[in-house]
C-alpha cells in the first residue's frame, strides 16, 4: 500500500477515523503526522471542540495533515457542513520535512474519500477562521 514515489503507507486507522468523522461525526477534527514511512493519527478532536482548539493543536514548527469538519449556516439559513483537508507546512519547519509532506499529500488525500475543500497553509493567517468560512460558502 506504499506509494512508490514517496514510499509512504497510510495506516488503516487514518481511514477508519476519517470515516467516523464523515459518517458519524464522532470528531470535530483529526490531525495526522508522518511517522517513519507511514501516515498515522496524532490527535482526535471531540465534537465540542472549536476551530481555535484545532489550530492550537497544530505544532508551530512541524508539518501536519489535518481534516476539519466545519459547520456553518448559509445565507438562506440552512445548516451545512464541509470537510476541509488542510496541509499545514509552516515556514519554520525543516526543508526535508516539507518535501516529504508535499510529496505524500496527494496520495494520502486520495485515501480520504469525502474531502470537500483543500487548503495549504504555511502560516496561521493562511487558515484563519474567516478564510475557512469564505471557502466553505
Amino acid at each position: 500500500m506504499a506509494n512508490a514515489a514517496s514510499g509512504m503507507a497510510v495506516e488503516d486507522e487514518c481511514k477508519l477515523k476519517f470515516l467516523e468523522l464523515k459518517a458519524k461525526r464522532n470528531y470535530r477534527f483529526i490531525i495526522f503526522r508522518i511517522d517513519g514511512q507511514q501516515v498515522v493519527v496524532e490527535k482526535l478532536g471531540n465534537p465540542e471542540e472549536n476551530y481555535d482548539d484545532f489550530t492550537n493543536s497544530l505544532p508551530p514548527n512541524e508539518c501536519r495533515y489535518a481534516v476539519y469538519d466545519f459547520d456553518f449556516t448559509t445565507a438562506e439559513n440552512c445548516q451545512k457542513s464541509k470537510i476541509f483537508f488542510i496541509a499545514w507546512s509552516p515556514d519554520s519547519s525543516r526543508v526535508r520535512m516539507k518535501m516529504v509532506y508535499a510529496s505524500s499529500k496527494d496520495r494520502f488525500k486520495r485515501e480520504l474519500d469525502g474531502i470537500q475543500v483543500e487548503l495549504q497553509a504555511t502560516d496561521p493567517s493562511e487558515m484563519s477562521f474567516d478564510i475557512i468560512k469564505s471557502r466553505a460558502l
